[in-house]
């Protein structure tokens, strides 16, 4: 299945960009860590547009275009937030959750609801998201629960995981009503020039930080490109949920960066977590109806 590789693809790209910004760009702030690969990504989006045809576009368009913006923008900052103030294996599994999500903002506009299968993949993805959290030296059973509050990167992704799950829905609403490149290229134009424009009017970056890291900066850049075109066409070729599902297969890379290039702690444990919830998810993509 032609979909089904593009959304693994999709989810080594972001595992993989998730743990090239957290190694090179964690010492900034959070502003300039949300950025760098915006102004990187910004130029290959604008080249882009120039070899794309328009297609005809009607108000669903125009609706879900600009509905997208704060709804991609936000959650964005946020992801980037939280893979800097916390280890990768215990913000990216929690991303887990945004095709459970799905299941209910499904419900609430397609009018579809979760089989037993579904429910058994979202009752294995919170089994994972507890079993992640379980602290081993102090055998604490309540400790995933008090952790998800506790640990800023965790709970921060579960507010991610939660607004991915509309973003995802509106995206591809507004790629059905025109194409998917030209969507996801002038769409990232137009938030990229944003985000860049507001936060330099606010004094919250300056662009000759963007300049200390030159080569670094375009490889985040080219693995952000690589993950908009890779998403964009996956999504247009099967259910939301079903690709959203397997992109989270990026859970699993991320928390193997995290215990390989980070040394993160309780990897083991973390692992195992991760795997359930990828289990669930994978049930739901295979299972579910």
């Amino acid at each position: 299945m032609t979909w089904f590789l593009l959304s693994f693809l999709t989810a080594i790209t972001v595992a993989t960009h998730d743990a090239w910004m957290k190694k090179w760009f964690s010492h900034l702030s959070t502003y300039e860590m949300f950025v760098y690969p915006l102004i990187y990504v910004l130029p290959l989006c604008l080249i882009s547009l120039f070899f794309i045809a328009i297609p005809s576009l009607d108000y669903v368009f125009f609706i879900s275009f600009i509905i997208s913006l704060p709804l991609n923008a936000v959650p964005f900052f946020l992801y980037m937030k939280a893979i800097q103030v916390s280890p990768l294996s215990l913000t990216v599994p929690y991303l887990a959750f945004t095709p459970v999500f799905m299941i209910a903002t499904g419900f609430v506009f397609l009018d579809e609801m979760p089989d037993r299968w579904g429910m058994f993949g979202i009752a294995s993805v919170c089994l994972g998201s507890y079993v992640l959290n379980i602290d081993i030296k102090h055998r604490s059973l309540l400790a995933p629960f008090r952790a998800v509050f506790k640990e800023t990167g965790s709970w921060l992704m579960l507010l991610v995981a939660f607004v991915f799950s509309f973003s995802a829905i509106i995206g591809k609403l507004a790629i059905l009503h025109s194409s998917v490149m030209f969507f996801q290229m002038l769409f990232f134009t137009v938030l990229n020039s944003l985000v860049i424009i507001i936060f330099l009017i606010y004094g919250k970056i300056s662009l000759k930080t963007f300049k200390q890291m030159p080569v670094k900066g375009a490889c985040a850049g080219l693995l952000l490109y690589f993950h908009i075109m890779l998403h964009g066409f996956a999504i247009s070729m099967t259910k939301a949920v079903y690709m959203m599902s397997v992109k989270r297969l990026s859970i699993l890379f991320g928390v193997i960066y995290g215990g390989i290039v980070f040394k993160e702690e309780n990897f083991l444990m973390r692992f195992l977590g991760a795997l359930l919830m990828f289990a669930g998810a994978g049930v739901i993509l295979l299972m579910a109806r």
